[in-house]
């Protein structure tokens, strides 16, 4: 089977004939993912920050099959289902109470295209048709689908291939005051300046809040994500936070957003949303934003086969009832303080830059590249993916 994978099927970020190395899992329970050989291994990345129970949880398994035997899918088009409007009503419930309207995708990377088509329709509708940029962050990441890969970092992102047909948009400096840092006005200079300068063609600004993940683990001040939602209101500018990864719980806050108490425009969740057993995500926003949008008889343009899948939808149900029942606070609290108590025993090596955490999150930061190729096997060998 390794062998027919090697020769036929694409793996992300890979070549297509990738190493014989690829890891064969046959199962997985609990914080363990079992491979071939029987051998036991701890899964470090929670299948990228999706899976926030555990694998294979009894309640998340009954509410899948309990739903199967009802209706595993159907068009979201002029139909609706129970599981999609308790899973609304839950996000709303939980969410700031200004995010009123959900729609329902099924990747994080959908979300985001379904919030910058947002923030350009609602401007449109409005006859407003100047405001066609979105204004990004560099070491920012939010997709692979086209308008997401537009505003992700065009230098040290993973699109370059694609700079030429991509769409152009406006970056500012990442943020550079890290949690816990005093706040200085300089930092938020470069940000405020651009939006300053090109706030009539600027649509929206979309963020990673208080953690920029793929484009580095970069944790930064809340005071930073507050100065933009101010400046963004002040220039009359949406706001999109992209908390696909953030969300449910993950920066020891149930919305990474709340650490600065602010609110957006536009809200994108996914990942953990199903608790990783099925890919869905959403888009939230405001009653005025979707106002703005369907102005003069427009609708959002968007409408993915498999929007609301009641599957994915029950077990997002079930999963969010399960985190919200349990002491998740307490839980992601102690999980810092062990990953902060035993990663920073890694700061005595002279290769490593910098070990940082924040909730579930534990970083370490090398001073150069990490050959991939050997630590891998050797992270196994220890008895972590």
């Amino acid at each position: 089977m390794l062998e027919y994978d090697r020769e036929h099927i694409l793996h992300p970020y890979a070549p297509s004939n990738p190493s014989l190395n690829m890891t064969f899992v046959k199962s997985a329970k609990g914080v363990y993912l079992e491979l071939e050989d029987g051998k036991k291994i701890m899964d470090g990345m929670s299948s990228w920050w999706s899976v926030i129970h555990g694998y294979n949880v009894e309640s998340l398994n009954n509410a899948a099959i309990e739903q199967i035997g009802k209706v595993s899918h159907v068009m979201f088009g002029g139909i609706t289902h129970e599981p999609a409007i308790k899973l609304a009503q839950k996000l709303i419930e939980i969410t700031d109470t200004s995010l009123e309207r959900v729609f329902f995708s099924d990747s994080g990377s959908v979300a985001v295209e379904v919030a910058l088509k947002m923030a350009f329709q609602y401007w449109s509708s409005q006859g407003n048709t100047q405001k066609s940029k979105i204004l990004a962050f560099s070491k920012g990441y939010h997709g692979d689908t086209f308008g997401a890969m537009s505003v992700c970092d065009p230098v040290t992102g993973m699109h370059s291939a694609f700079e030429g047909v991509l769409h152009k948009n406006i970056f500012a400096q990442a943020p550079a005051c890290m949690f816990g840092e005093q706040w200085d006005e300089k930092h938020i200079q470069d940000f405020k300046i651009k939006l300053q300068e090109n706030h009539t063609h600027i649509a929206a600004v979309i963020l990673e809040p208080v953690v920029q993940g793929a484009g580095g683990m970069r944790i930064y001040s809340p005071e930073f994500l507050k100065r933009v939602r101010e400046l963004c209101s002040e220039y009359d500018v949406l706001l999109i936070l992209d908390e696909i990864a953030t969300g449910f719980g993950r920066t020891g806050k149930l919305f990474a957003y709340e650490h600065a108490g602010i609110a957006p425009d536009i809200l994108c969740v996914g990942k953990a949303i199903t608790g990783g057993y099925m890919s869905l995500a959403a888009t939230l926003t405001t009653k005025k934003v979707m106002q703005g949008v369907e102005a003069n008889g427009n609708v959002l343009m968007h409408g993915p086969t498999f929007m609301a899948n009641p599957l994915a939808c029950a077990v997002a149900n079930a999963s969010v009832e399960l985190l919200l029942n349990s002491p998740w606070e307490e839980r992601v609290h102690n999980i810092q303080t062990q990953l902060h108590k035993e990663l920073t025993k890694c700061e005595e090596l002279s290769i490593v830059k910098e070990v940082r955490t924040l909730g579930a999150i534990g970083v370490v930061e090398l001073n150069e590249e990490v050959d991939l190729g050997f630590m891998t096997p050797e992270f196994i060998k220890e008895g972590v993916w």
